[in-house]
């Protein structure tokens, strides 16, 4: 799933109208899985002027960064962390961890041959799906539009929840990321 589809869908879930610590949380945990990507690939293409084609067809399936995104995509990690906000009943840290998992829970059916281990440290498995949220060979046709349907409806929840300028104009910017997000993959993939 594309990352601004995480970060409406765990506002959605997890956000709180007047606790803007707890929808701050939901924001982080909806991002948190997919930064190191970001961090990894914008430091390896735009610093270390590394090719893209061997940016993401040789770094991404590396030892090390699969290791990296194996700790930060570990639904036992982020279980683990959740049941830890629980227990002391803090309602920033729930958040936090309940939008990693969802995060979670939505790309490990939408990654083909780019899924990550998502039970690390117990196995390294990867779970290969037929299909993929930006593959055209698996389905993203029909899958990117769902996702699509799935953002706007959680964004009218969040414009429904949320009735300050900010988090409508958040929401808008999002939306308008993901669909560019979606045409790009459809139209390039």
């Amino acid at each position: 799933m594309n990352t601004p589809a995480h970060l409406i869908l765990g506002l959605a879930a997890f956000s709180k109208v007047g606790k803007p610590r707890v929808t701050g949380a939901a924001a982080a945990g909806a991002l948190l899985p997919d930064l190191s990507l970001y961090v990894l690939a914008g430091t390896s293409l735009f610093i270390l002027q590394i090719p893209p084609q061997t940016v993401f067809g040789e770094l991404y399936f590396s030892q090390a960064w699969q290791t990296v995104f194996a700790i930060d995509n570990s639904f036992v990690i982020w279980g683990l962390l959740l049941a830890l906000a629980l227990a002391v009943k803090s309602s920033w840290a729930v958040a936090l961890c309940g939008a990693a998992l969802l995060h979670l829970a939505l790309d490990f059916p939408l990654h083909h041959d780019d899924g990550r281990a998502h039970f690390w440290p117990l196995s390294n498995w990867k779970f290969e799906s037929p299909f993929s949220y930006w593959d055209s060979a698996h389905h993203a046709g029909w899958i990117a539009p769902l996702e699509g349907l799935l953002v706007m409806a959680a964004a009218a929840v969040l414009a429904r929840r949320h009735r300050g300028w900010k988090m409508r104009g958040l929401t808008a910017l999002l939306v308008a990321l993901e669909l560019y997000t979606i045409r790009n993959w459809l139209l390039f993939f």
